[in-house]
């Protein structure tokens, strides 16, 4: 039974792997015995995680990309080919928000900043999709493939001040459904794309806005936990388990699907 959920001898890049959910999923796909393309923009930080997967006897690779960029992501997909002459999957976890575009109370909302909000819809959507259009490609080539998408609580719920993130993932969601289905339109059962759909887990992005500065919950960090049934943030540990299913045979025959990992803020009605 556990070797529908291996991963052993896969090749899989994870965009936005030098990030703190990043860092747990090429952590998690390299225990089940994958082969990690650790792309990122911090070279630094790629390089100590590639370390950090071999010295535990895993097999990575970094590679330095921005996801908006299509030369840097070609050039990387070349590199990983070169080496190791197929693509069996790509997780898009690069994305985030930005301070600018986030909607501070009092604020004139007739008076938003448009080039932040764009900033963020280009980083979380289209830097979702280049990746898959540069990856997809060799992944095509490969025969049979997953691609997994991080989508967000904020898709489907009214959350106040992240409006360009709102809107970014509610895209990924479409992306997610449409892509899917001429995905398998084209090849069958063969490549598949779905998205985890994360809850609140403390990042670099959301962190000024969950805590203060002595680690105590903001008034926001506050309300978020009280909606939260299991009355705590996630351990982007707990991410994994999903990520490794989508990327492998166990989860076959599942395409355009969402998995949420939320400790049940979804499904909460707040009474």
């Amino acid at each position: 039974m556990n070797t529908v959920f291996s991963l052993q001898g896969k090749v899989i890049v994870v965009t936005g792997a030098t990030g703190i959910l990043g860092e747990a999923f090429i952590n998690g796909i390299a225990d089940a015995g994958g082969i990690v393309g650790v792309l990122g923009r911090n070279e630094k930080v790629a390089n100590e995680r590639v370390e950090t997967i071999i010295k535990n006897g895993g097999e990575a690779i970094a590679l330095i990309a921005d996801v908006t960029n299509e030369e840097d992501l070609i050039k990387a997909r070349e590199i990983l080919l070169s080496k190791y002459g197929k693509i069996d999957g790509l997780v898009n976890a690069a994305g985030g928000n930005m301070p600018d575009a986030v909607i501070q109370p009092g604020q004139d909302i007739f008076q938003l900043n448009m080039a932040a909000l764009q900033q963020v819809m280009n980083l979380n959507l289209f830097g979702t999709i280049l990746p898959t259009q540069v990856f997809g490609e060799a992944i095509k080539n490969t025969g049979s493939g997953s691609v997994v998408n991080i989508s967000s609580v904020s898709s489907e719920h009214a959350l106040t001040r992240v409006l360009g993130y709102s809107l970014a993932k509610s895209a990924i969601d479409s992306y997610t459904r449409w892509f899917s289905v001429e995905l398998a339109n084209r090849f069958g059962d063969k490549i598949r794309m779905n998205s985890i759909v994360p809850g609140f887990f403390l990042t670099e992005q959301n962190r000024r806005l969950l805590t203060n500065e002595d680690g105590s919950l903001t008034e926001r960090g506050n309300l978020i936990i009280q909606n939260t049934p299991f009355s705590r943030f996630g351990n982007p540990d707990e991410l994994i388990g999903a990520l490794i299913w989508l990327l492998s045979d166990a989860s076959k025959f599942v395409t355009g699907s969402k998995v949420t990992l939320d400790g049940g803020f979804s499904a909460f009605s707040g009474v």
